[in-house]
């Protein structure tokens, strides 16, 4: 995440803490940044050298005006207006940490071989809540190689209990083994 992302999220996060806004707002991000995922050539447009700052401001308020709060259509126009608007996606991600912060949220991602049944990711979220006190939201990840087991990783940490991880400690173990 760029200092530029973190700087212009930490301000419309401020701004939106103190209106009691923060909920919504949060979701109209969201469903921006999926749609510039989708289309990435609409923030390359609007990041374009070639059009000129009213133009691309322009753009910004033809599309989004009445659509997005308010202040949401202001950020965009800043970025747009300052040429940061390709580090939208950085500051939806900044805007999500800070609300996550400051809401207790802590995001896992569960990384397993076959998807979690309802049942398991329950009990999975309820012992994650009571060790870390936060209200954890799982992402399950389906990732065929880890073969079995469940990855966690959360706050830049890593917790391995794949059948992946197993084997690859065996044949580390096996490989250095002198006989």
């Amino acid at each position: 995440m760029t200092r530029i992302a973190s700087v212009y999220a930490e301000a419309l996060y401020g701004l939106t803490r103190d209106e009691g806004l923060c909920d919504e707002v949060l979701g109209q991000l969201e469903v921006l940044c999926a749609a510039f995922e989708a289309e990435p050539d609409f923030l390359r447009l609007l990041s374009a050298p070639s059009l000129s700052k009213e133009e691309r401001l322009h753009i910004v308020e033809e599309s989004f005006a009445g659509r997005v709060h308010p202040y949401l259509l202001n950020f965009m126009k800043i970025l747009t207006q300052k040429g940061y608007m390709r580090c939208f996606t950085d500051c939806c991600a900044a805007y999500r940490d800070l609300y996550n912060e400051d809401n207790g949220i802590l995001p896992v991602k569960v990384v397993t071989a076959v998807p979690l049944r309802q049942a398991q990711s329950n009990r999975l979220q309820s012992k994650l809540n009571a060790m870390t006190g936060k209200q954890v939201r799982l992402e399950n990840v389906i990732e065929p190689d880890c073969l079995g087991g469940v990855r966690l990783e959360y706050d830049g940490k890593r917790v391995d209990d794949t059948i992946r991880h197993r084997l690859d400690a065996v044949h580390s173990l096996l490989k250095n083994t002198i006989l």
